[in-house]
């Protein structure tokens, strides 16, 4: 998994991760979870459904890590935030269709928040929320915050040759993934 990790990661992408530490945390079981970024570190659970569940963790969690070192980058021009807000109401109005009636406020709210997390994983559900979120967003955890965003699309990009549907999907995103692969393009933009 190590090897695959570094063949499908550059080295420029990979620069913020020091360590990765593999066991069991009690932040997994505080926050539900079974992987996290932190000060130059990634955590991740032990206990995985295979190899590739392993993979798609340390790929989502260095997105993290670029968040801190090229925040601004990816977020200052708000082309993403908004992107992301648009699909947000578009979800937002599906949902209210279908009975689902959570307040306004938790879609404009681009940061994570436990109680909309936990509004699409259980009172929605992922099954229904991935039929719902075709063409919408990546994966139904994309829906999650703004970073969850990020992460889930630069997961995709890094995980599967065949861009076309995230292209299709986050053309804004997508543009900035560009942007990060290309340490040149990284270098001209601070």
């Amino acid at each position: 998994v190590m090897a695959r990790f570094e063949s499908v990661l550059p080295d420029h992408i990979r620069d913020g991760v020091e360590m990765i530490i593999v066991g069991q945390f009690d932040e997994f079981e505080e926050r539900d979870i079974n992987a996290f970024y932190k000060d130059g570190a990634l955590y991740v659970s032990n206990f995985q459904s295979d190899n590739d569940d392993l993979l798609d963790d340390l790929v989502h969690e260095t997105a993290h890590s670029l968040e801190e070192a090229y925040g601004y980058e990816i977020y200052a021009d708000q082309r993403i935030k908004e992107e992301f807000t648009r699909k947000r109401m578009f979800l937002y109005d599906i949902l209210w269709k279908m009975g689902f009636k959570a307040p306004r406020e938790m879609f404009l709210d681009s940061e994570y928040d436990k109680e909309f997390d936990e509004f699409l994983l259980n009172d929605v559900g992922y099954d229904k929320l991935s039929e719902v979120l075709r063409g919408i967003f990546i994966t139904p955890y994309a829906a999650t915050s703004l970073r969850e965003y990020f992460a889930t699309g630069f997961t995709d990009c890094y995980l599967h040759s065949d861009h076309s549907s995230l292209q299709k999907v986050s053309p804004e995103l997508y543009k900035k993934l560009l942007m990060l692969q290309d340490p040149k393009k990284l270098e001209n933009a601070q």
